[in-house]
């Protein structure tokens, strides 16, 4: 784990307060809006040239953990953040669209950094990873659909102007670079290995801009992220209980079911975020939720991780 890794919930928050603090000068302010898609685009395509796209095969050599995690994550999860934003959102239609825009996309990078410090499977976590990144780019578009098209803020032509620009830029940018990098192993190998900080850097940069340019609304607005807090605690622990029953009925291991309840746990928040802030343009609250949500996100999911080694070490769980 590298320090930028770490430090990442630090990292987020001073974002906000530098966003929200340069956010008061004028010029700052009006300009800031125009960086944001570039660098999400940007962050978006170095985190996605460090998945193993091409070895997607992978995934389907334990099947009975692909069918699972993809059933939990795919089929059951939406469902169950539908029903929650239902239950507590439901008057707030922008928090209701970031909420199910939180949920609905797993996680594709540093959910491996907590299944490592849990004595997860981390080769299994990996192998599941390129698929989820690539059932999350085909469903968010019909997940919003479904489920959002009753609130009147979810329009098709900004929907799917978003998915071209910032996620199948990127995808193609990796693919072609994938390509020609095929014959070059040590090249790639060296490219990867410097690039671990830098998706970060420009997820930082953008939620700086984003705040520059919208942060009053959020200081407008804090009553209502407060909202958020009871949905996102329900289905962290929910899903977690929902999650080992489930690996105990599969008969997994504990690092197999410590693989399955983070990969469906943790939220790929800089995926839907980069969707909501070229979707909904008009709807800044949306982007806001994608940010606080994920504070709330990584400490559960530190303290999930310290359950899970402590029923690994009453061996409440089989260790093989």
């Amino acid at each position: 784990m590298s320090l930028l890794e770490k430090f990442y919930t630090l990292i987020i928050f001073l974002a906000i307060i530098i966003g929200i603090s340069i956010g008061h000068m004028e010029g700052i302010r009006t300009s800031a809006e125009n960086f944001i898609v570039p660098l999400l685009v940007a962050m978006l395509y170095l985190t996605f040239l460090q998945i193993p796209i091409q070895q997607i095969s992978t995934a389907f050599k334990n099947i009975k953990f692909t069918y699972t995690t993809i059933v939990l994550n795919f089929v059951w999860t939406p469902l169950f953040a539908w029903l929650l934003a239902l239950l507590f959102l439901a008057d707030n239609p922008a928090l209701y669209i970031g909420f199910i825009m939180l949920m609905v996309t797993p996680c594709t990078d540093w959910y491996l950094i907590f299944t490592g410090i849990a004595k997860g499977n981390v080769a299994l976590s990996t192998a599941i990873l390129p698929l989820n990144l690539l059932l999350q780019v085909i469903l968010l578009p019909m997940y919003l659909l479904i489920f959002g098209g009753t609130t009147g803020v979810v329009e098709l032509s900004f929907l799917l102007k978003s998915v071209v620009v910032v996620l199948f830029i990127p995808l193609i940018l990796t693919f072609l670079t994938n390509i020609l990098l095929k014959n070059k192993k040590q090249m790639k190998e060296k490219i990867l290995l410097n690039l671990g900080m830098w998706p970060i850097v420009f997820l930082s940069l953008a939620i700086v801009a984003m705040f520059a340019s919208q942060g009053h609304l959020l200081l407008e607005n804090l009553a209502l992220m407060w909202n958020i807090t009871v949905p996102i605690l329900l289905f962290f622990v929910l899903n977690f209980i929902i999650g080992q029953k489930v690996g105990q009925l599969m008969k997994f291991s504990y690092s197999e079911q410590t693989s399955l309840s983070l990969t469906t746990l943790a939220r790929n928040s800089p995926i839907a975020l980069a969707i909501a802030m070229t979707a909904f343009p008009e709807q800044p609250l949306i982007a806001l939720t994608l940010v606080i949500g994920p504070l709330l996100e990584l400490s559960i999911l530190a303290v999930i991780t310290q359950v899970l080694l402590s029923k690994r070490k009453m061996g409440a769980l089989p260790k093989r």
